[in-house]
């Protein structure tokens, strides 16, 4: 049961377990109305979410959506008849379709401040999730599609200042429209290729760091190794965020193809025994190795 009653009821196929997250977008934080169209700020709210189910491998089950507005964004704009509220929700549903993700339900409120919360509901089987917390010395370290996209097309965006180009393409889309490897992560759960997964939402070095702190391990990156698309330098590649790419270990055994879903798979590093005196990352170069300080997204850091 969806929306039109006091709560949605849920059911799952036997055998299966719940996985839940829930990602807030807020006007000045995440998003800038004077500069992302409405379409990209609801396929972005959505995005977020289908990339923490993908780490875990869970198949997307539905969504909840509590939106907070001002009044005018619910009314017709000035130069279309169509209001920002609606292209909002054009731009959400239509990355819901893809996945056959119904919206089950939420809250719609008057507010100072735009607010978007994104609930998600995934399944997964019983005890297969993938977790951080996974990764063990000897591991391989991987890395789908490629790194510092999002990043540069931030900057670009904020060079543009709200006047965009009618055909986005790039480093622009990949901020603005990002896609969630959740046929990824569905792949590596059920062949049990994965060891350990997150999802790169803050960037390589601090996403790294939690699959590290979670295993009790420390990781080597190979610099020359990583994929880092053509518009992004190598610093947006190891610490810009919301490329949400999965990042993942696997046993040296596995034969992991070169793609999957269509999507690329490199080999960026391997995970190693933790010791006194070894940084969490460590990146190799070609001046040697260094300590990879994790300066990716925290918020309050």
């Amino acid at each position: 049961m969806g929306i039109g009653d006091d709560c949605a009821v849920l059911r799952s196929r036997p055998g299966e377990e719940l996985a839940v997250t829930t990602d807030l977008s807020i006007a000045g934080r995440h998003f800038r109305l004077e500069w992302h169209p409405p379409e990209a700020i609801g396929h972005r709210t959505l995005a977020r979410g289908l990339s923490d189910l993908a780490a875990m491998g869970a198949r997307p089950l539905t969504a909840f959506l509590s939106l907070a507005l001002p009044r005018r964004l619910t009314q017709p704009e000035r130069d279309r008849s169509t209001p920002w509220m609606s292209r909002f929700f054009d731009g959400l549903l239509g990355l819901a379709e893809g996945y056959r993700l119904p919206l089950a339900g939420g809250d719609l409120a008057e507010s100072p401040l735009a607010i978007a919360d994104i609930v998600l509901v995934g399944a997964v089987p019983r005890g297969r999730a993938l977790l951080r917390s996974g990764a063990r010395p000897g591991d391989v370290l991987y890395v789908t599609g490629a790194l510092g996209a999002a990043a540069a097309g931030v900057e670009r965006l904020a060079r543009f200042k709200g006047n965009l180009p009618k055909k986005i393409h790039g480093a622009l889309k990949a901020h603005l429209f990002p896609q969630p490897r959740v046929a990824q992560g569905v792949w590596l759960r059920r062949r049990r290729l994965a060891t350990a997964a997150i999802d790169l939402s803050d960037g390589l070095s601090t996403d790294l760091a939690h699959i590290c702190e979670e295993s009790g391990v420390v990781a080597e990156v190979d610099a020359a190794a990583l994929p880092i698309d053509r518009e992004a330098t190598l610093v947006q590649a190891l610490h810009g965020g919301e490329d949400y790419e999965l990042l993942f270990t696997a046993r040296p055994s596995v034969r992991m193809p070169r793609a999957i879903a269509g999507v690329s798979v490199t080999c960026i590093g391997r995970i190693i025994r933790a010791r006194a005196g070894r940084p969490l990352v460590t990146l190799l170069t070609e001046l040697g190795p260094r300590p990879l300080a994790a300066r990716g997204w925290e918020h309050f850091g």
